[in-house]
């Protein structure tokens, strides 16, 4: 049984919770969306902060905070944008960090994004 986390960010047309619970294990994925559902502009920097942000947000909202995080996985479009893509993610995390992998992808559902992550989270156990 899941369990959806209620969160402020906007309301997504397409079938899907920004994060569940199940067995107090948080589920998400983020993409680079302003308050109203706006891909946000400015190039990979820009899109990975607001990624960044609407994820601790989530993580927030369920009661949580990055250090929680247990894996993350990055899909970005260029190979290149990967060391932009450390940096901004370095003021995110800290020690011991999340397992993590980055895939590169040749595009997102939104033509105009460069970057999305899917990760996961460890919950306290009163979930």
């Amino acid at each position: 049984m899941i369990q959806p986390v209620k969160t402020n960010l906007y309301a997504a047309k397409a079938p899907l919770e920004w994060a569940v619970v199940g067995n107090g294990i948080l589920f998400t994925a983020q993409i680079p969306i302003d308050p109203d559902g706006a891909v946000v502009e400015g190039g990979i920097e820009v899109q990975t902060r607001q990624t960044l942000d609407n994820l601790q947000h989530t993580l927030e909202s369920a009661g949580a905070g990055m250090s929680q995080l247990t894996q993350v996985l990055i899909y970005v479009t260029k190979r290149e944008d990967l060391a932009t893509v450390n940096e901004v993610y370095a003021n995110y995390v800290q020690k011991p960090y999340p397992n993590r992998a980055a895939i590169i992808v040749s595009g997102f559902a939104r033509e105009e994004m460069l970057v999305e992550m899917v990760a996961y989270a460890a919950l306290a156990p009163s979930w």
